[in-house]
């Protein structure tokens, strides 16, 4: 691994000179490339850069243990060398974590779709609460939330809202969110007090750039029709919401969150391209790991990751065993704390498994 970090710390001192020479200050591309390059490096490039320090602190440490030294200064001595110990046993476990395989795609933007499953209303209404669970964590963040589309029901819930998160490694976050989330409270229109148990299903997925996914205009077929729901004058009267279906696979997209055909055309080929890229991401990691499935599940909107029991105010990840007893929190977007753990829990895994 050593060798590794070495060619690794090379590069980062090749990459400093190139962004210093000035045919590289004058390429707006080959600027933005080599800078993101040595921004994904600098983590690990810093951590190895402590730990040969600490190391040779470590090592002088010990040899001056060996020579004679009165009782006060053998041990400041120990003293020093249980710090760098401990502080060089952090590096390589931190190093070790930054050296595993990087998911390609962890820095993209995510579209996320939530839709309510089962339980009619409450569920619809649930998904509404997931929807400012999931802004006001990305808020927190400092990312962008863009509403793409939404369909609402009677009674201020959501049969289904898709909406971007721009924000550098939202997807490194977010990726966990995949499936489904359960609930259990009592709906507001229960006279009986009685729990109710609805599911509301999430996909995240990472947002296609032109270059992930390009898509033909002979492979797409698109439909206006008026918009429905609340939206002013226009609902019902202009056809403004478009309905746009990439032949080739059956995938369909529909925006009529925007005031003009133009503006719901580009979401929708947005979100089409993202939905495409996501259906063969998905194919291709099912060829890789056909025969293996993380701890942290393998993010299908069919399986139950997670339930919110509102009358013991507790949320509990299935992957992973974790509870908390903090509800009105996670709901409020304080959810940094449960993506943490499903990080570490994967990283844990693919440890195990020697990636």
């Amino acid at each position: 691994m050593l060798d590794k970090l070495q060619a690794l710390a090379d590069r980062y001192d090749k990459l400093s000179e190139l962004l210093c020479d000035p045919d590289v200050a004058s390429d707006n591309k080959k600027l933005r490339e080599y800078s993101k390059e040595q921004s994904d490096l600098q983590p690990t490039y810093e951590a190895y850069s402590e730990y040969k320090q600490v190391s040779q602190d470590l090592e002088a440490a010990k040899e001056m243990q060996g020579e004679k030294l009165d009782d006060e200064m053998r041990e400041m001595v120990k003293m020093e060398i249980d710090e760098l110990s401990t502080r060089k046993k952090e590096l390589d476990d931190l190093i070790r974590v930054l050296m595993l395989p990087k998911d390609p795609n962890d820095d993209k933007n995510v579209i996320v779709e939530i839709r309510g499953a089962a339980g009619g209303d409450e569920a619809a209404l649930f998904a509404a609460d997931l929807y400012r669970m999931y802004t006001r964590y990305a808020d927190n963040q400092g990312w962008r939330v863009e509403l793409m589309d939404a369909n609402t029901n009677d009674v201020g819930g959501f049969k289904e809202v898709i909406f971007l998160i721009n924000g550098r490694g939202a997807y490194s976050k977010m990726k966990y969110e995949s499936g489904a989330h359960r609930v259990q409270r009592i709906p507001t229109t229960e006279s009986g007090g009685r729990i109710h148990t609805s599911t509301s299903t999430v996909a995240v997925m990472p947002e296609a750039e032109d270059f992930d996914i390009e898509i033909h205009d002979k492979d797409i077929r698109v439909d206006t029709f008026c918009s429905s729901g609340a939206g002013g004058q226009s609902v019902n009267t202009t056809k403004s919401a478009v309905r746009v279906t990439h032949v080739p696979t059956g995938i369909v997209a529909t925006c009529q969150d925007g005031k003009s055909q133009n503006s719901n055309k580009e979401k929708a080929l947005q979100v089409l391209r993202t939905r495409i890229f996501d259906m063969m991401r998905q194919e291709e990691e099912a060829k890789i790991s056909s025969e293996r499935k993380s701890k942290v599940g393998t993010g299908d909107r069919s399986e139950r990751i997670r339930t919110y029991n509102f009358p013991q105010s507790r949320v509990t990840d299935h992957r992973i065993g974790l509870t908390m007893h903090k509800l009105d929190q996670i709901m409020n977007g304080e959810i940094e704390d449960i993506l943490s753990a499903l990080t570490i829990a994967e990283q844990t895994d693919m440890m195990d498994r020697g990636e």
